[in-house]
């Protein structure tokens, strides 16, 4: 499978996928590069909004059946064209308009099978959101209890009966947040029972061992960032699969393949579950649950999908509180400033005084505000 190019104007290219696809390879694609390059996980990014825009147009065109006839001989004007045609029709070498199958060579943009031209429509943000939103019967698009696409349940993980296309994130997978019994992935465990191929390197030995707290979860889900020497891959998402506390290293393993990576702790972003407290100025949000997205570090916000709601909103940690068991990183104490950088686990949290009780080890355990707790 080629990778996504979206540097190019072909849309097979965009997406990633050979010409010979099927839909539900089509879905698998878009579902992962939709959730990659969303703007409301890439806040004030421009070029992420035209990734977003030119994937949403890349599947709509292929996934329709007449549209990717058209495509596929006559390139985006030809999917275009299509568009204006009478249900059932499908010229036999005549386009409509007397094009006569672009006589004389007419090509557009010089692309294989496809490309350019200077009068092809371009999808919008608003069309491709609500493409997105609409074609998954109105269902949670942040929510859900899929994983790793086609991996559980077929149909590339979303499709009929409104499914989720981002569905890595969301509830099913266990508590806190996203976290997925990870052992036994090569037989019929209990709950996620998956075989990715290659996974038996890295099965959980039988053998019980020590309980740590300053360590994110085996099977949480994962987005990478802020990865300097593989910055292609930031955005991507997968899930913890092994810690090594010698290099204090992750492996995660990337979603829809048998890649794995190692990287540090300050290169992920948990998608873990919220409750949010103490809003004054939106007072309708004070007790919603959410998902977290994305951390915006020059704002010093979460945007936070609320599944009751169906909106996205941009919020301090003071009005978040992150489910009992979510290890998290401390930072902004100034009077024990020593605990500053260090990972604990949330063994309690006190609504009242808004302070979380955090496990350092099996004998230490401090409280600090909410806000001073970051995943």
């Amino acid at each position: 499978m080629p990778s996504p190019n979206l540097n190019s104007e072909d849309y097979y290219q965009i997406l990633g996928v050979d010409r010979t696809a099927n839909d539900a390879q089509l879905k698998k694609a878009y579902r992962k590069l939709a959730v990659k390059w969303h703007p409301d996980k890439n806040p004030d990014n421009a070029e992420a909004t035209t990734n977003f825009q030119k994937i949403a147009e890349a599947y709509a065109c292929l996934s329709d059946e007449k549209n990717r006839k058209m495509y596929d001989q006559y390139g985006k004007e030809g999917a275009n064209a299509a568009d204006q045609m009478p249900e059932g029709h499908m010229p036999g070498g005549h386009m409509p308009g007397g094009m006569g199958g672009f006589p004389g060579g007419m090509h557009f943009g010089g692309m294989p099978g496809g490309g350019g031209g200077s009068h092809q429509h371009h999808m919008s943000q608003e069309e491709a959101s609500k493409m997105f939103e609409g074609m998954f019967g109105g269902s949670d698009p942040f929510g859900g209890a899929g994983m790793f696409g086609g991996g559980m349940g077929g149909n590339a993980g979303f499709g009929g009966g409104g499914m989720d296309p981002f569905s890595m994130f969301g509830g099913g997978m266990g508590s806190p947040g996203m976290h997925m019994s990870m052992g036994n992935m090569g037989g019929a465990g209990p709950g996620m029972g998956m075989s990715p191929g290659g996974m038996n390197a890295f099965q959980q030995q039988n053998s019980p061992r020590p309980q740590r707290f300053d360590a994110i979860p085996i099977g949480t889900v994962v987005s990478l960032k802020g990865l300097k020497n593989a910055p292609e891959r930031n955005g991507d998402q997968g899930i913890i699969k092994q810690y090594n506390p010698s290099n204090k290293r992750y492996i995660v393993l990337l979603e829809d393949t048998d890649e794995t990576m190692s990287v540090k702790a300050c290169n992920l972003l948990q998608h873990v579950h919220v409750i949010i407290q103490d809003v004054k100025s939106q007072p309708e949000l004070n007790g919603k649950t959410g998902t977290i997205l994305t951390w915006m570090p020059t704002k010093e916000r979460y945007n936070i999908h609320v599944s009751a709601l169906k909106k996205v909103v941009s919020l301090r940690p003071a009005n978040v509180v992150l489910e009992t068991g979510t290890v998290g990183c401390i930072s902004g104490l100034k009077g024990k400033p020593e605990f500053n950088g260090k990972w604990g686990t949330i063994k309690n949290c006190d609504r009242e005084s808004k302070k979380y009780d955090i496990q350092l080890s099996s004998q230490q355990v401090i409280r600090i505000k909410v806000e001073n707790l970051r995943v």
